[in-house]
């Protein structure tokens, strides 16, 4: 019963409704004289300084579904959990080679999302399209999944109700008040209210990897539990070690999601909204700091086995609810007062990722679609407006998933989504890097990864759940006709044959002399930085006066 929980409710909903004070207030925070223009309302006026934008990116990945998540699959699967350690490690040199040019094209063109490199990048508006839906369509699933973050907290503290519209009226009381400090505020609320979400995280998991080991008898015990639990399972499963069968899953699910990551409009948001150059570079060398945070929220998972916390139900009858692993182990260890603080923390860990990926989707929504097929000759102030509404929509959208559809759709559909999203990586990281694709190619290669990787997620059944498709991104390599019980993440095959394709078809078209586009972009663009003249979208040159291509 919530009574149970009143202590917890209370300091929960205060700190709720601060950083939501917070985000009304931060319409005038770094406020400009126009917001109607989505460089202003989308991008937070691109002036972010170096703190800023580690709080909003790290706020951005790190979200309140990794908080429940990680430590949950963890808890119930065992090593298997922690592949999203290593990838949150090796993404950043990655990306560390290919934002900084992202953010100086971006920055001498005007260019908002990464559809906009793309057209301008290939000539193509069919590709930037391509690239605008698959934003799109992957983020919304990631939105939804925030509200999953929630909703286990909410549960745990016994705030639910007989009716569906009972048990998630909390819930839409809080993405309407993030809906309206968003449409009011743009990206500058999550990027205030990111300072609160990360300091109460990192409190939270300070405490907890400090205090919990104590409680429960040291690491030695924790991880002799978790070991005791997962030997008794019947069964076969990792453990606390990997076992061989799932050691390739690992390392290519752990790669793919690290090419992926940064491929997500509101990841590209993030660090687009930042001043110049050095801020990408000193950010991409502290946020790995994140991931040690993440390291020891993993842990948590193993802290509940020795708890011997017992997930609550789930929506269909005879399952659990592997979400409330980490609010209940709160609930059972910690004051009542402290647990609502790390309530907060997971539910306001929601609002900042929300908010950005409701704020990308909107303006892929009005950039690449919009205005290239509804509107030509939108004004700044009709695409703020646009983007605004559609951000609206989007959680809406979002809202919907969680109210009319089972959870588990919307966390199978974030798997999938992963899988989406790196479809784009031709076009848009190694476009940053060269124009020796043809845009037709790309077209092709995107067409043959998106419908092998369809066909793929497809195939992938889950007997403990019942699914018999899209119940996971774990291909069986024994349906290739491989004699082996491994798996191997379904977003590294589908890239690597969108990749093979692009190539191959990129030497047919050239070899017969099809034509290629403009480049919109020269080689200096992709190393301007703060105070270097901008080109207005639109009058960049003529096709006479282009550049040859950067290789």
């Amino acid at each position: 019963m919530w009574r149970d929980h009143l202590t917890e409710i209370i300091v929960f909903s205060l700190l709720f409704l601060l950083v939501s004070a917070m985000g009304f207030v931060a319409a005038r925070w770094r406020a400009p004289r126009d917001m109607a223009h989505l460089d202003e309302w989308g991008l937070g006026g691109r002036s972010f300084g170096g703190w800023i934008t580690w709080f909003l990116v790290g706020g951005d990945l790190y979200t309140a579904y990794t908080f429940v998540a990680v430590p949950a699959l963890i808890f119930g699967a065992g090593a298997a959990g922690f592949f999203a350690v290593p990838y949150t490690i090796v993404i950043y040199p990655l990306v560390f080679l290919v934002l900084c040019r992202l953010w100086s094209v971006s920055h001498r063109h005007g260019f908002v999302t990464p559809a906009d490199f793309v057209r301008n990048r290939f000539d193509s508006p069919i590709l930037a399209l391509l690239i605008a839906i698959t934003g799109i369509v992957a983020t919304m699933p990631y939105i939804a999944l925030q509200l999953v973050g929630i909703e286990a907290v909410l549960k745990t503290m016994g705030v639910t109700g007989d009716t569906a519209l009972a048990r998630h009226l909390p819930i839409i009381i809080a993405f309407a008040i993030l809906a309206a400090y968003t449409y009011q505020s743009g990206l500058r609320a999550p990027a205030l209210i990111a300072f609160v979400k990360d300091s109460l995280i990192y409190i939270v998991i300070l405490v907890a990897v400090i205090y919990l080991p104590y409680k429960l008898g040291g690491w030695g015990d924790i991880f002799d539990a978790a070991d005791a639990k997962f030997k008794a399972s019947p069964a076969p499963g990792d453990g606390i070690l990997l076992n061989a069968n799932n050691q390739l899953q690992y390392v290519t699910l752990a790669f793919g999601s690290a090419l992926a990551l940064f491929l997500y409009p509101h990841s590209i948001t993030g660090v687009l909204a930042s001043k110049n150059r050095d801020v990408i570079k000193r950010n991409m060398s502290a946020l790995p700091a994140y991931s040690l945070l993440l390291g020891l929220i993993a842990l948590l998972g193993y802290m509940a086995i020795a708890a011997n916390v017992k997930p609550l139900p789930g929506a269909k009858a005879g399952s659990v609810d592997g979400n409330t692993v980490v609010p209940l182990l709160f609930d059972s260890q910690f004051p009542d007062w402290f647990a609502g603080v790390a309530y907060a923390a997971i539910g306001i860990g929601a609002l900042v990722p929300a908010a950005i990926m409701s704020i990308a989707a909107a303006n892929l929504f009005t950039r690449n679609i919009y205005k290239e097929y509804l509107k030509r000759d939108a004004s700044p102030a009709q695409e703020a407006n646009v983007s605004k509404i559609t951000s609206l929509v989007v959680k809406v959208g979002a809202v919907a998933c969680i109210v009319f559809l089972d959870p588990q759709f919307s966390i199978d559909l974030q798997l999938i989504g992963g899988v989406i999203i790196l479809q784009t990586l031709p076009a848009v990281a190694l476009g940053l890097y060269t124009r020796w694709f043809h845009r037709g190619a790309l077209i092709a290669g995107w067409v043959a990864g998106m419908g092998l990787g369809m066909w793929m997620l497809y195939q992938v059944a889950n007997p403990a759940t019942g699914k018999k498709h899209f119940a996971g991104s774990a291909f069986p390599l024994e349906k290739f006709g491989f004699d082996t019980p491994k798996t191997i993440y379904v977003g590294i095959v589908a890239v690597l044959v969108n990749l093979a394709v692009a190539a191959l078809l990129t030497l047919v078209l050239r070899a017969a002399k099809v034509a290629d586009g403009v480049d919109g972009t020269t080689p200096d663009d992709y190393f301007a930085d703060e105070g270097d003249a901008r080109v207005t979208p639109g009058t960049e040159r003529d096709a006479d006066a282009a550049p040859e291509p950067v290789a």
